[in-house]
């Protein structure tokens, strides 16, 4: 250091003159295609889906059918709207999705993902909430590998003693 602190006043005043010391918080802009719509791309198991989010009624679409008629259970549909409730938005944005891979599970997990990803680049504001909610993140458990002489992952064979 170019000058020594030998007390608390000295210390204060060096803190407080350097105003650069505290980094200004990164400014995120919207990021929308000349319709409107944000896209995002989520993944979950061996799910991936792209999907669009624009301003609108609350609609959302996978694959050309309704959120009702793709996913028929209730818990995947309350898996889909999960960011819009965490981010206080519910029937503001319409939902356009197309999945692939997976099975339904993995494919809620993956449209919400990408939901999430959309919602932050539509609306930066809305980031916080998602982020904090644990939703922006990829969930990276997938199926492990089944292994030679070995049954399944980790199930062996029925032991023979004789």
């Amino acid at each position: 250091m170019a000058e020594d602190i030998k007390t608390l006043d000295d210390l204060k005043s060096v803190v407080s003159g350097t105003p650069a010391a505290a980094e200004p918080a990164i400014r995120r802009e919207p990021q929308r295609d000349e319709l409107g719509r944000s896209y995002a791309t989520g993944k979950r198991k061996d799910a991936v889906a792209r999907v669009w989010v624009k301003p609108g009624s609350g609609k959302v679409v996978v694959n050309g059918k309704d959120i009702a008629q793709y996913f028929a259970r209730p818990v995947l549909q309350m898996i889909l709207r999960q960011p819009f409730e965490v981010a206080g938005v519910v029937n503001q944005y319409d939902v356009h999705a197309t999945v692939k891979g997976g099975g339904l599970s993995g494919q809620a997990g993956a449209v919400k993902h990408g939901i999430s990803q959309a919602l932050q680049l539509h609306e930066p504001s809305l980031r916080a909430a998602l982020k904090a909610a644990g939703f922006l993140t990829r969930d990276s458990r997938v199926v492990e590998r089944k292994k030679y002489g070995k049954a399944k992952a980790r199930r062996s064979f029925q032991f023979s003693k004789r």
